[in-house]
């Protein structure tokens, strides 16, 4: 049975579990409803989530634990030498599981049993030819290990998915069962429902919790194998990064860190203070009419694709400045620069500022301001005095979303301000960011042990670092400076 088909009677069953909850607790009072405790909605919901809760729960544990058991049974029969050189085990078990599934469609076009199958060998009738008909294109022939691991992995999967299917039908059924047996009229089937509710709520919510905890932990990890392989102080206090994929690499954070502080500052210096002028603007002398038309067409910046904005870097910004800047100031020839990159991502990352501000100025107490102009203040000096300090903390939040939106970008960078890795204050010369040479550490042929591929975990880890620095920074500004107004 598919998987689909396990959750659909998983459901059918608790919503029949509802309606004969719901119809033993009314038969429990001769039809009373008045002499229970909870209503009948209740008893039928305390049904349905003992009969597809449990289930469901059970069905998501088992995707999770299979497939690690039987990778690792069938990872056990391959020997050292079914692992070419230059490869590593996870490809060749990515083979096994490729052989796998077409075992499957060979089996059904070839009308072949499942002893017909067990019975193939990977010397017979040109295995291979058979499962490139299939779609299974292999670089190789396959060996005989790896196809004993192939079958092993189709027989694991096939039963495990039957026991899953047995499994979770019967957990379901037993708490329909059992959940049916509790209903009498005393029983609190609405404490019972709300808890079980309650549960699942805080259950769903740590999901958010665990994915940041599954984050850091991967991150740090790896970046402990890199640490291994590559001294902390080379990587922290080096100034040149130079990573030689033959050894002899130099791989120190700062020209890259450098660059991205650098691209950062140049579009925060763009987007902060025209994204407020914006807000205050919208919020404070803007007819409705203009508001209606001018913040959503502000606001289709963020829907424009990050590649889009990179062409208009590379093709209309980058000449402009060269040949209007950078050159007759001889700063420069390239089009590719930090100024590039940074104006037209501060262009990007304006309606995170302007929306976000609007918003929090609009949220002002009116009250403040009509005691501001009561006090004979002018309408600029009452924004300036009072609107925008009120507003500080949520506005000091907007600049902050711009710059880790600015801080995690990636195409604008690679097309306008290049790859070069490198530490200067001239805006005009092309430099990188960390983000950028994450993606390209982690791409291309490098084998994934090396510490050429690792560094893009503690450059990761190291841009997480900065980005957690700056919320903790923002929060302590937004606490100091809210105190005088609660």
């Amino acid at each position: 049975m598919s998987l689909g088909m396990i959750l659909l009677v998983v459901l059918a069953l608790a919503a029949a579990g509802f309606l004969a909850g719901r119809m033993r607790a009314l038969k429990s009072t001769g039809g009373d409803p008045r002499q229970l405790h909870s209503l009948p909605g209740h008893h039928g919901q305390m049904v349905l989530l003992f009969t597809a809760v449990p289930a469901l729960l059970l069905i998501a544990a088992w995707l999770l634990i299979q497939p690690v058991v039987i990778e690792r049974n069938a990872a056990a029969l391959l020997a050292p030498a079914d692992i070419p050189e230059g490869s590593s085990a996870s490809l060749v078990m990515s083979d096994v599981r490729r052989i796998s599934d077409g075992l499957d469609v060979i089996g059904a076009r070839e009308g072949l049993t499942e002893a017909g199958i067990a019975a193939l060998g990977a010397d017979m009738g040109g295995l291979r030819d058979r499962l490139g008909a299939v779609g299974v294109a292999l670089g190789g022939e396959v060996k005989p290990t790896v196809f004993e691991a192939a079958k092993l992995f189709r027989t694991e999967s096939r039963g495990g998915r039957r026991a899953m299917t047995v499994t979770v039908l019967l957990t379901a059924i037993a708490g329909l069962v059992l959940s049916l047996r509790r209903i009498r009229p005393d029983l609190r089937a609405r404490n019972v429902s709300e808890t079980f509710v309650l549960a699942l709520l805080i259950g769903s919510s740590l999901i958010a919790v665990l994915t940041t905890i599954g984050i850091i932990a991967s991150l740090l990890f790896e970046s402990l194998s890199f640490f291994r392989l590559y001294p902390v102080k080379d990587f922290l206090f080096s100034l040149t990064w130079n990573p030689q994929f033959r050894g002899g690499s130099d791989l120190g954070i700062w020209p890259l860190l450098w660059g991205t502080l650098y691209v950062s500052f140049i579009a925060l210096l763009v987007a902060a203070p025209i994204g407020l002028m914006i807000a205050i603007y919208l919020s404070e002398y803007a007819s409705k009419r203009t508001r209606a038309i001018v913040k959503p067409a502000i606001e289709i910046l963020a829907g424009i694709p990050t590649i889009v904005y990179g062409l208009f870097a590379l093709v209309t910004v980058g000449p402009m400045l060269r040949d209007y800047f950078a050159q007759p100031l001889g700063l420069g020839t390239s089009s590719s620069s930090v100024m590039t990159a940074g104006l037209v991502m501060g262009i990007m990352v304006i309606p995170f500022v302007s929306s976000l501000s609007d918003d929090i100025i609009n949220a002002v107490p009116q009250s403040l301001r009509d005691g501001s102009l009561g006090l004979g203040a002018t309408p600029s000096e009452t924004i300036k005095q009072v609107v925008l300090p009120a507003a500080l903390p949520g506005v000091v939040g907007a600049i902050l979303l711009a710059a880790s939106r600015a801080i995690g970008e990636t195409m604008i960078v690679v097309m306008g301000a290049g790859a070069a890795a490198k530490l200067s204050l001239n805006p005009f010369e092309a430099m990188t960011t960390v983000t950028v040479k994450i993606v390209s550490q982690l791409t291309g042929d490098t084998e994934f042990a090396s510490p050429e591929t690792l560094v893009a975990f503690a450059l990761g880890l190291t841009l997480f670092t900065i980005t957690l620095a700056l919320n903790i920074f923002a929060l302590y500004i937004v606490r100091k400076y809210r105190e005088q107004y609660e």
